[in-house]
């Protein structure tokens, strides 16, 4: 039989793999930690490499990574790419898939929450339990909660938005009365709760079949400040549960590990400080590559400093001569190419600096060569060791991109803007192309067409900073409405065009601006309304955004104050009326709501969301023939929205249209099993044609998925009353005054049912207190003054409450 074991040739192989040489007792560190069972307390949990730019972190990294494969372990690698917690799970789940490993649960959650975070603002738009239409619909905190909650996140048709996590915290008890479900509510308001103890428990199950789980956290001085926190709570703490122990983590970024936070951890973990390469491993990479020549070895030595990638840059030229290495006072990008002897890939080499990420279609636009040249000069680059290839783009090392910029900036100044303006160019042509097919004004909402004018306002910047300036700023406006995240990728990319094109005016108006979204959205518009020449469009858009965030935070006046302000600067900005509708409608006042509504629809016309807005509207109302009728057009726009169909079937019960009714919310619950109002209001119509087994099954479910709704209870405590089973009623309906004290329809339907078991004081003290609680709860004082009238007592007060 064959030996197992691996030849010599193959061990070779691997120490020289990509020609990867230094950072021996780095790698030999690493190694050895996997030698180490998890109880050994040799053995370390979570390395940390850094150190400045160029020094060859992610090299290292991914010569750790690789060094973890070849032990056996599953590995997940996240860079810069992410921009929160979910995206970077969702990165590792798509490589442990690769590696044979599926996690299937997250898979679905992770689904679900990109699917939750999308479809949210049409769920609050739509009703809820806040809406009584009897003793079991919600107390008064509950409903006037929740009516706060159907004016959340305004934004649709010109500047329509996703969810922010952050803006929804300000109202997350309003929210979690409009959710389908508890889990609905926290994939939206925390996901990282919901999701991170199924990672764990994913991975306690590889834990089973993998010797190792390493997960390899790169570039942390920019994901650290979401990932850090997150990552120790996972290390640290049981907050999500149990980490198996056989996981290694590693991170790297530029900075050393932040020991105020870290600091008593520091036994279980082993920092790997980074800086150039000693003389010795600088020589053995020159000697890998061929380069051994003494003279030339030294100039290499002196023009680089031992910074690895430039002494890779280097070696993979090939200099013979000292004369080679090119004059000392030349520029770094001159070092780099002095020899390519071939002009043209000199000159592919420093086009293909200007755009950020690089593509095949990115690269044609940069670079000035016939098509049939094209594939070939293209792999040419990928195999240059300063450029990073990733799943869907390539990358220059910042290092050696930030000098060949400068060169190319200085060089030709036309030639620069020329270049920039081409590739604004394409991108607003591919981005043109991107929108095909989308609804007008749903643009914002697609992440492709996003990044694409992302793109294009970076080169625009680079080309003509001060000209570009302003339009910049203006579309930043409806990228920080659309999501805080993606207001800051934006301001992150304005400081990156100032430092680019060397404009500490567009540079400086980034980082404000990025510092300003890290406090708020708020915080930002107010800045952006600061600078002078912020077009009538843009002063509105600012305007509407302060108003969604003022009527986030329950502070309707001020957001009304924010809304006519943007309405009287763009009278046509739908959006406006729209977020001002809303807010109108939670105080009440649903004329004026339906009013602006109506301009809303008239300014975007067939817009799903406002049309299923004025249609709960016209359903709050008691309108319910109105109310149909948008609702009709809202589902044949949008016929896979279960809230509006839900909303549409509650609509056909009023009107005893019972058999499309229960079309309606079984249509919505095959479309979203966890959708609670709909679930409960297919309850309430079996029980109105006496299927009361159907009736509380549907309860019953409902109650089990979220056993801690206060509101449910309260229906399901209704449900026992209308069906005689009034003992079952007084139980479930003290359980749902106990979840939320001084709830009004609790105490009023544990009333009703008291009455009917013969316990009139006591039945008589919950409807008065309900009363007090509720001075316009007009079915308790009914149902008081009915128990009074069959008492003989008329109007005399009782305990309890006034009279009627």
């Amino acid at each position: 039989m064959g030996s197992t074991r691996p030849s010599m040739q193959e061990l070779i192989g691997r120490r020289r793999r990509a020609g990867f040489v230094g950072r021996a007792e780095e790698r030999a560190a690493f190694r050895r930690n996997l030698d180490l069972a998890p109880e050994d307390e040799r053995h370390r949990f979570l390395f940390h490499v850094h150190g400045d730019a160029g020094v060859g972190k992610t090299r290292l990294v991914r010569e750790l990574e690789q060094i973890a494969r070849e032990a056996g372990a599953l590995t997940g690698y996240v860079d810069e790419g992410v921009a929160g917690v979910p995206e970077a799970l969702a990165v590792m789940v798509r490589q442990f898939a690769s590696q044979g490993r599926r996690f299937k649960e997250l898979e679905r959650l992770l689904a679900a929450h990109r699917e939750r975070r999308h479809e949210a603002e049409a769920a609050l738009a739509v009703g809820g339990p806040e809406d009584r239409e009897g003793p079991s619909a919600g107390s008064l905190a509950v409903a006037r909660a929740a009516q706060v909650g159907l004016g959340m996140v305004p934004v649709a048709g010109a500047f329509a938005v996703a969810l922010d996590t952050d803006r929804l915290a300000q109202g997350a008890d309003r929210l979690r009365a409009r959710f389908r479900s508890q889990e609905d509510a926290q994939l939206v308001l925390s996901p990282e709760r919901v999701l991170t103890p199924v990672l764990l428990n994913e991975l306690a199950g590889a834990a089973d079949t993998a010797p190792w789980i390493v997960l390899l956290l790169d570039t942390y001085e920019r994901t650290g400040p979401f990932l850090d926190p997150w990552l120790h709570d996972v290390m640290t703490t049981d907050r999500y549960g149990a980490l198996p122990a056989n996981v290694v983590v590693v991170t790297s970024g530029q900075h050393p590990f932040d020991t105020a936070r870290w600091g008593s951890f520091a036994d279980f973990r082993t920092d790997l400080p980074l800086g150039p390469f000693t003389e010795a491993e600088a020589r053995g990479l020159l000697a890998d590559k061929g380069v051994r020549d003494e003279p030339v070895v030294a100039e290499v030595l002196r023009l680089t400093g031992g910074l690895p990638v430039l002494v890779t840059a280097l070696a993979e030229q090939h200099p013979t001569d000292p004369d080679d290495v090119g004059d000392p006072s030349a520029t770094a990008v001159e070092r780099f190419l002095k020899w390519e002897p071939d002009p043209a890939r000199r000159s592919v080499a420093l086009a293909c600096a200007l755009p950020r990420r690089l593509d095949l279609d990115v690269f044609r636009t940069a670079v000035d060569c016939p098509d049939e040249d094209a594939d070939a000069l293209f792999d040419w680059l990928r195999g240059l060791p300063f450029v990073t290839e990733r799943p869907d783009r390539l990358t220059y090392h910042d290092l050696v991109r930030d000098a060949m910029l400068r060169l190319r900036r200085r060089h030709s100044p036309r030639g620069w803007t020329r270049e920039h303006e081409r590739l604004a160019e394409a991108y607003r042509g591919w981005r043109e192309e991107a929108a095909n097919g989308l609804r007008p004004g749903t643009e914002w909402d697609h992440q492709p067409w996003r990044e694409l004018l992302l793109e294009e306002t970076y080169h625009r910047l680079c080309a003509r900073p001060q000209t570009a300036l302003p339009g910049a700023l203006n579309t930043l406006l409806p990228a920080c409405a659309a999501d805080p995240a993606v207001g800051r990728r934006w301001a992150a990319m304005v400081a990156e065009a100032g430092v680019t094109a060397d404009a500490p005016a567009v540079r400086d108006w980034g980082r404000r601006l990025g510092q300003a979204l890290t406090d708020g959205v708020t915080e930002a518009m107010d800045l952006l309304l600061t600078r002078p020449g912020l077009d009538s469009a843009g002063r509105a858009l600012a305007h509407a955004v302060r108003g969604r965030e003022l009527r986030n935070a329950g502070d309707f006046g001020r957001s009304l104050a924010e809304y006519d302000r943007a309405i009287e600067l763009d009278p046509e900005r739908p959006t406006a009326h729209y977020g001002r509708g809303l807010c109108r409608r939670a105080l009440h006042d649903l004329d004026g709501a339906l009013a602006d509504l109506d301009r809303a629809d008239e300014l975007a016309p067939d817009t799903a969301l406002f049309i299923a807005a004025r249609g709960e509207t016209h359903r709050l109302a008691g309108r319910f023939t109105e109310a149909l009728a948008d609702l009709d057009r809202a589902v044949a726009l949008e016929p896979a929205d279960a809230s509006t169909l839900a909303s549409r079937g509650v609509c056909r019960h009023a009107l005893e249209q019972y058999d499309t009714a229960l079309a309606d919310f079984d249509r919505a619950l095959s479309l979203n099993p966890g959708h609670l109002w709909a679930r409960v209001r297919r309850s309430r119509l079996r029980g109105a044609r006496g299927e009361w087994a159907e009736a509380f099954a549907d309860l019953d479910e409902a109650v089990r998925r979220a056993p801690d709704r206060a509101w449910l209870a309260s229906e399901r405590g209704d449900a026992y009353r209308r069906a005689g089973r009034f003992a079952d009623a007084v139980t479930e309906l003290t359980r749902a005054a106990a979840l939320l004290p001084d709830y009004p329809s609790a105490l009023a339907g544990r009333g009703a049912a008291l009455h009917e078991l013969g316990r009139t004081e006591e039945a008589l003290t919950d409807l008065g207190r309900a009363i007090e609680l509720d001075p316009d709860f007009t079915w308790a004082r009914e149902a008081r003054a009915r128990i009074r009238l069959r008492l003989g007592e008329g109007d005399r007060p009782l305990p309890g409450g006034s009279t009627t």
